[in-house]
């Protein structure tokens, strides 16, 4: 259950910082630190999803989940605040969350999937 509420609360904040973005971002910034703003709801957006992705696979890949949020924040956290701030050196910072979101994608894709009786056991040690 916990998987999904991160998905769900990462997901509700994505469509906020692009609503954010739309209305009030665009008459404070130039098209350039709009265009990062918009970059950064994007990502933020796509991996809210991967996160419910995360939370379906059998195998409960855990790590996955985390490089995602870490990606998030890193990645769109950094391009939220460049836009905001107008201090380009946090440009720098952006690749790591770009690096955490493909680390994420290659722990989803190679994840173990258990079986459909280990994940019945483990769906019940969760909800106790």
């Amino acid at each position: 259950m916990t998987r999904w509420r991160v998905a769900g609360v990462m997901g509700a904040l994505g469509v906020m910082m692009g609503a954010f973005g739309a209305h009030a971002v665009k008459d404070m910034v130039s098209e350039e630190a709009l265009a990062w703003w918009r970059t950064g709801a994007q990502y933020h957006m796509v991996h809210a999803l991967a996160l419910g992705l995360v939370a379906l696979h059998p195998g409960r890949p855990k790590w996955a989940g985390v490089a995602f949020v870490v990606g998030i924040v890193l990645f769109s956290g950094s391009l939220y605040t460049m836009t905001l701030t107008e201090i380009q050196v946090l440009g720098a910072v952006t690749p790591f969350g770009g690096i955490s979101f493909i680390t994420g994608w290659l722990l989803l894709a190679f994840s173990p999937v258990q079986s459909s009786q280990a994940n019945a056991v483990s769906t019940s040690q969760e909800s106790t």
